[in-house]
């Protein structure tokens, strides 16, 4: 069985591995208060454009997205996100349990508008018992969505105008950024997400890790007592330096970006490959993520050699479901899904 199902079924990128092994018996401090873990946040800092930006390691995505929220909002507030994004289906109530309310926005491809946001904003503001109502706060947003698409420079800058207009903290969670900073439409530098966003994660866990994720605090504001949110959340990892030594590979020459941009290639063949073959697609990206739809006879037939993700029913024969490519897909294994794309049932 191939799996094309997620972008994290492998452990990590060779390279990880072998620094891994290789600093294995040295002795640091815990924490995330290791030489690494420091190395790794001066090299993101540089590569984002972000002297004065706190970086924290944490244990995953989940982990990351409960704690940048509790530490942000206070118990009368809320998120503002899409319908789909993953605080919202996909993470089990973790912010509900926190305590904070998720205002979600009809979305059709993941992304929300500076509009919706502004409407929602003011809607609280002019309601007579807006005190009675939760506070909106916090925008949400996933870079690439959870169906793929990417914000483009003017989405973000207008986004983030909005939030600062309003006084709103602009959250991104990066669990796959650098497949949506390596796709063909992309106009959105690194720099440009320190400089527009008050918070954002770089993904580490489906980009090539064995794990763990890092937290990049740009706003003044939610900078004090972090650490303590990420100890009383789950996020803390003892072993710190684990997750240290890891970004450190990813980041001091380019690995990052590199393995990206190459699951993204191979995404780009099987995406052309169901459009000439006649399948449409729930929505259109350029991401590491393919959104095809098929009968549910092919389906059944692709099912005896590949792993992949059911989306959404369409209608009684066709069914929407979800492709990965990632750092660590085959070649041949793109060209052995691609002959079956073609091959007449």
């Amino acid at each position: 069985m191939v799996r094309f199902n997620c972008d994290y079924s492998e452990g990590a990128h060779p390279s990880i591995m072998e620094r891994l092994l290789q600093t294995n018996m040295l002795q640091t401090a815990g924490y995330g208060e290791d030489d690494y873990c420091e190395e790794a946040r001066k090299l993101i800092r540089s590569k984002f454009g972000a002297e004065e930006a706190d970086v924290h390691f944490l244990v995953g995505g989940t982990q990351a997205n409960l704690t940048v929220i509790a530490a942000a909002l206070r118990p009368h507030q809320g998120v503002m996100a899409s319908s789909v994004a993953h605080i919202h289906v996909h993470e089990t109530g973790s912010i509900e349990a926190c305590g904070h309310k998720i205002i979600a926005f009809p979305s059709i491809d993941g992304k929300i508008t500076a509009k919706q946001v502004f409407d929602c904003v003011q809607a609280h503001k002019i309601d007579e018992s807006h005190e009675h109502m939760v506070q909106p706060k916090m925008v949400y947003i996933s870079n690439p969505t959870e169906l793929g698409a990417i914000y483009s420079k003017e989405e973000l800058e207008k986004l983030s105008s909005v939030c600062r207009e309003n006084h709103l903290y602009l959250y991104m969670d990066g669990a796959r950024l650098g497949y949506g900073l390596a796709a063909e439409d992309n106009t959105l530098s690194m720099q440009d997400i320190a400089r527009l966003c008050d918070v954002f994660y770089i993904g580490g866990t489906k980009v090539g890790t064995l794990f763990g994720e890092a937290v990049v605090i740009t706003n003044p504001e939610l900078k004090p007592d972090f650490r303590y949110l990420i100890k009383q959340k789950g996020g803390m990892l003892a072993k710190g330096r684990l997750l240290g030594i890891q970004f450190q590979v990813l980041f001091e020459n380019d690995l990052y970006m590199e393995i990206s941009s190459y699951a993204v290639s191979l995404a780009d063949r099987l995406r052309e490959a169901f459009e000439k073959a006649g399948y449409p697609f729930l929505v259109e990206n350029k991401t590491n993520q393919i959104f095809p739809i098929l009968p549910d006879i092919r389906l059944e037939e692709l099912k005896k050699q590949y792993s992949f993700s059911y989306q959404q029913r369409i209608d009684k024969e066709h069914s929407a479901v979800r492709f990965c490519t990632s750092w660590a897909t085959k070649e041949e294994d793109v060209d052995s899904l691609i002959k079956e794309i073609f091959k007449q049932y």
